[in-house]
């Protein structure tokens, strides 16, 4: 595992944040989620990844602010059942049982948005990758919003001037999209999200022409043209439960799962090319590009002083 200690200041309010925000109030913190989290991806190795995603799905809505835990109620209309995310984003029964571990230690202290940060943190040094730092300090939204998620979060099949436009919303430029990407080291995806590839890519009933042919007849059985919406393939075929830059190497042979993946080496442009061959050639320049990759996202329109609230049950207000 490698350490990093890189810190952000890309964000204006980022001096309210700290490493240190809980040391006071709340010591056992992170050590309370990493031993929640550790447990969890022992029991499924592919948690990890699922705990990563909640991270990217939250931040690009609202910003990092836990509004993707909020479940359906009088008041809110839950991000959950957006496209993005219905029968998709999963993990939450794991951030129920930090939050309630939390609850036990320290009342009210630790908001849902930070455990999102931290448990991505730490899904992705369980999975042999890097550790770094954390600023802390964010609270909790009171709103959710299945608009954003729908219009915020690029579809799997999106192509790349929207991956580009998406992410530059956000404050995120290409290196960053690149780097972001390489969290499809590990997870798997439904074969519904690839299946346009597969047989009919460009609305003509052929299959996407940037596809490896003999990766293409491995998804293919794994992935019918009918029935099969929920078979899972990984989205790295050579080693899908280790954080790596496998993921870039497949990018260059036309191996990438997913439209979205392949089409930042298949359809990119110089920047976006480059970048994935850096990658795929230097593992360190990946790991050390996705630590900063994340601190900039985890920074992302925060709630911090007296915005927002720090639930005391991550699903409601």
């Amino acid at each position: 595992m490698l350490a990093f200690t890189l810190h952000s200041s890309s964000h204006p309010l980022n001096s309210r944040f700290s490493p240190n925000y809980y040391e006071k109030s709340c010591p056992a913190a992170e050590q309370i989620v990493k031993s929640v989290v550790e447990k969890a991806v022992s029991r499924e190795t592919r948690m990890a990844a699922s705990l990563l995603r909640l991270q990217f799905h939250d931040c690009f809505v609202q910003g990092c602010d836990a509004s993707i835990l909020l479940d359906d109620s009088a008041n809110i209309v839950s991000e959950k059942q957006s496209n993005p995310n219905k029968n998709s984003a999963r993990g939450f029964d794991v951030l129920d049982q930090i939050k309630s571990e939390l609850e036990k230690a320290c009342p009210r202290t630790v908001s849902c948005a930070d455990i999102l940060v931290i448990a991505a943190r730490d899904s992705v040094a369980l999975s042999g990758g890097p550790y770094w730092e954390v600023a802390l300090g964010r609270r909790d939204s009171t709103s959710a919003s299945l608009s954003g998620s729908n219009n915020n979060i690029p579809a799997p099949n999106s192509t790349l001037q929207t991956l580009i436009a998406r992410f530059k919303r956000q404050g995120l430029d290409e290196v960053d999209l690149v780097a972001l990407s390489g969290a499809h080291t590990i997870g798997q995806s439904r074969c519904t999200s690839f299946r346009q590839r597969l047989y009919n890519q460009s609305g003509n009933g052929k299959p996407d022409y940037t596809l490896d042919k003999s990766y293409y007849g491995q998804l293919k059985s794994a992935c019918p043209k009918s029935g099969g919406d929920n078979n899972l393939s990984p989205l790295d075929a050579v080693t899908p439960t280790k954080f790596d830059n496998y993921y870039f190497k497949h990018l260059v042979s036309g191996r990438g799962l997913l439209n979205s993946d392949e089409e930042l080496f298949a359809k990119g442009k110089g920047k976006t090319i480059e970048t994935v061959k850096l990658y795929a050639a230097d593992e360190a320049a990946f790991i050390q590009q996705f630590v900063k990759s994340m601190i900039k996202m985890a920074n992302i329109s925060p709630l911090t002083g007296t915005q927002g609230q720090i639930r005391t049950n991550c699903r409601s207000v």
